[in-house]
């Protein structure tokens, strides 16, 4: 397509290239110290977990996944363990209530079912 110094096509190529290897190297760093967590109870709720909760004043439930932002593409929406929901809801059970402070305030969440995800 021309002079390469004024071609635009060629330098948003270069830059696409740039962040896909970085990503790459990403993901093999993620690889290298990536740990399998076996579940230790199929009623608690912990790192690779789905979780259906109502939330205070909601009447439809919302289902999460409790792991890491990288595992997005599971049809769940993800919740850190790490997060004030997921530092709460960690170790509790179906059935039982629970209360988070997050940013906008104290929240009130009601487990409603666990299990692995499918």
């Amino acid at each position: 397509m021309g002079d390469l110094k004024e071609n635009g096509d060629y330098h948003a190529a270069k830059n696409e290239q740039g962040f896909n290897e970085a990503r790459v190297r990403q993901l093999e760093a993620m690889l290298k110290t990536a740990v399998v967590v076996e579940s230790t109870s199929a009623d608690k709720v912990e790192a690779g977990t789905v979780v259906e909760v109502r939330m205070e004043g909601d009447d439809e439930t919302s289902t999460y996944l409790i792991g890491s932002i990288e595992e997005r593409g599971t049809g769940y929406d993800v919740v850190s363990p790490g997060s004030p929901l997921g530092k709460a809801l960690l170790g509790h059970a179906a059935g039982e209530t629970v209360t988070y402070e997050a940013p906008a305030g104290s929240f009130e969440v009601e487990i409603i079912a666990v299990r692995p995800p499918q």
